[in-house]
């Protein structure tokens, strides 16, 4: 039996209806931005593996340092021990996230990270004294999995057999450059009635709700009212962050920072799973006290696993290395000549574009996980590129090794499936 035949007697998928989608693509390697599956096939990464491996599937700069790392440490507990590549890569990160970012605490996931960055803001009231229960987020928002992420989540397609289990979620539309005020007499109405801890949400781009992005400016005047009010601000950058904007981290581009910062997926070059939770130091200091109960009781066992801190410092390095910087820029510039050039065919609807990140709408209805999605998501496969449509957009965001090459291979192919929707 072949691996694909091998997958359905025991392997569950994720966001996979078995009976619908039966069958599996079975990848044998990877390098660059290369997949390679059983039968020798190769596709294009397009979206470099859910936003993870940035740099280049095995890239051979991270490999090799997580290689020498693996002969001296491999894992160790957290609590209560400590280890260098922990050390180092906290020393690393300080000095890349937004200034008031002053304590790092380690996790596996983006829904952790975000889980976390939640219990910050609740028992961060309770340790001052003052109960609040009450959470503010945005429309379509999507911050994982467990409970406390899909609580913030607003993407019903995900949580629906959850919601009612789910904490106390307030939901605010993102700004647009033109309901600046409506957003502000909406939370002003929230604040009144109810008694808030924190204001959960993706900064400028909202990724599982297709790529939907929003108004720096519009996004300050939020954070300062937070800020105002005393509500904990919780940046969810497990998908923005490092570099992916255009600057190391989305929240580089408002005035006010957030309390808290969530991080995972590109942190290690998609090598190994882990995830961050950053605080400023004066979140940290209301757990910081002579009584036991006030600590954060949170844990993971492969908190800080030094394998995978080896792999993030390896990746922060990459990440601001001159070759990367520039590759950053060329994906911009090109995306903004590929969305000049297809903006006014009769099938777009519309384009937007960040940093990597570049999205288009068809104008078409088409159902999240339906059909014609399918069809599109087999077209691209097909043709030697993975790229996996959200309903009726169809995004990009390739690893920063992409070469020109394959980059006008991804737009040619997309232009190419507007034929067929």
């Amino acid at each position: 039996m072949n691996l694909k035949q091998r997958d359905k007697k025991y392997l569950w998928h994720p966001l996979t209806q078995h009976k619908l989608h039966p069958e599996t693509i079975a990848i044998t390697k990877a390098k660059g931005c290369v997949l390679t599956d059983e039968d020798g096939n190769e596709y294009i990464d397009a979206i470099a593996s859910w936003y993870t491996c940035m740099y280049g599937h095995c890239n051979a700069y991270i490999t090799h340092r997580v290689s020498d790392q693996m002969q001296k440490l491999d894992q160790v507990v957290f609590s209560g021990f400590t280890h260098e590549p922990a050390i180092k890569l906290s020393e690393a990160l300080i000095k890349i996230l937004p200034e008031n970012q002053n304590k790092i605490f380690f996790s596996d996931n983006g829904s952790t990270a975000v889980e976390i960055g939640i219990k910050m803001a609740l028992q961060y009231h309770f340790n001052t004294g003052e109960k609040r229960n009450a959470l503010i987020a945005f429309e379509d928002g999507f911050h994982g999995d467990t409970f406390g992420a899909m609580s913030v989540s607003g993407l019903s397609i995900y949580n629906g057999p959850f919601e009612d289990f789910f904490l106390d979620v307030k939901r605010i539309p993102v700004p647009n450059g033109k309901n600046q005020d409506a957003i502000l007499k909406i939370l002003k109405e929230i604040v009144l009635n109810n008694k808030v801890a924190g204001f959960v949400y993706e900064p400028l781009v909202q990724g599982a709700a297709a790529m939907k992005m929003h108004d720096a400016e519009g996004l300050n005047e939020i954070l300062k009212f937070c800020k105002k009010h005393n509500i904990v601000t919780v940046a969810d950058e497990v998908m923005t962050g490092f570099g992916k904007t255009g600057k190391h981290f989305a929240s580089l581009y408002m005035e006010t920072k957030p309390d808290i910062m969530c991080l995972s997926k590109a942190l290690t070059g998609g090598l190994l799973p882990m995830a961050l939770t950053t605080c400023s130091q004066h979140i940290y200091d209301a757990f910081y006290s002579d009584e036991m109960s006030k600590g954060l009781f949170h844990g993971h066992t492969y908190s800080a696993n030094p394998l995978a801190c080896t792999a993030a410092l390896a990746s922060i390095e990459l990440l601001q290395s001159d070759d990367i910087q520039k590759q950053i820029q060329t994906i911009s510039a090109s995306h903004v000549v590929f969305g000049n050039r297809i903006k006014s065919h009769p099938k777009v609807k519309s384009t937007r574009q960040l940093g990597v990140i570049f999205a288009l709408d068809l104008n078409i209805e088409m159902e999240r996980y339906g059909n014609l999605r399918d069809k599109l998501f087999k077209f691209f496969m097909d043709h030697g590129v993975f790229l996996r449509p959200l309903g009726s957009t169809i995004y990009i965001q390739a690893p920063y090794v992409i070469t020109q090459k394959q980059l006008e291979k991804i737009y040619q192919v997309i232009e190419d499936a507007l034929e067929i929707v």
